[in-house]
């Protein structure tokens, strides 16, 4: 087996041909698609996966080290999990750094003066094409004007501010599940020790996965 140098490690991208597609199930944010892929052999094998058109999510940091998370009720799992706010991209091409803002805004009454990409995943590329950016803002204060209207789950919503060592503790110990809260902060703990917080990308960095205007 060969031995990669991490350095050199990137994603690449692919396409493998397509024969045939379909869409047997349309919702109001999301789709399921049927591809028909040929194998590498030659072969021809569906592939089932949801087509979403992405998310962002914030990793709000204050000066005490403490993460503003919210607590909302996720039907699918059947749990009511600790998160970040975190939001769809509604709009294609929409610039993800106004969606976070605004998410920010919507989802806890605060703005944020810095802003830096902490880091870009795919959620479930088995079985989903969702991509999802992570950022850290930083300057956090009270945003000005009323307060979003929520409804639906978001009418639950509890929001708190906790130490971001205690959030670490509680993805390893296997207490919090959240994706992007579980990427965030052990992305955020890992970014302290290399090169530290200022080095992270701009908040502006291109984003292959969802190209965006500027």
């Amino acid at each position: 087996m060969a031995e990669k140098d991490a350095g050199a490690l990137r994603d690449a991208p692919r396409q493998w041909r397509v024969t045939a597609s379909e869409t047997p199930f349309e919702g109001g944010k999301t789709s399921v698609r049927t591809d028909r892929v040929v194998m590498p052999d030659g072969s021809v094998a569906a592939r089932d996966y949801q087509v979403h058109p992405g998310s962002v999510a914030v990793l709000a940091l204050d000066e005490q080290d403490r993460v503003l998370v919210i607590s909302q009720y996720r039907h699918p799992v059947r749990h009511k999990l600790w998160e970040i706010p975190a939001g769809l991209l509604d709009v294609p091409g929409e610039n993800p750094l106004g969606a976070a803002r605004r998410e920010l805004y919507e989802e806890a009454h605060v703005k944020a003066e810095d802003w830096r990409v902490l880091v870009d995943v795919y959620t479930s590329p088995g079985g989903s094409d969702e991509a999802v950016r992570i950022f850290l803002a930083r300057g956090l204060s009270d945003a000005d004007g009323e307060r979003f209207e929520v409804c639906d789950e978001e009418a639950d919503m509890e929001v708190a501010r906790v130490p971001l060592a205690q959030l670490v503790r509680g993805a390893l110990a296997g207490d919090l599940h959240n994706n992007c809260l579980v990427t965030g902060v052990l992305a955020l703990t890992a970014a302290r020790t290399e090169g530290g917080l200022d080095a992270l990308r701009p908040a502006e960095a291109p984003w292959p996965a969802r190209p965006f205007r500027a």
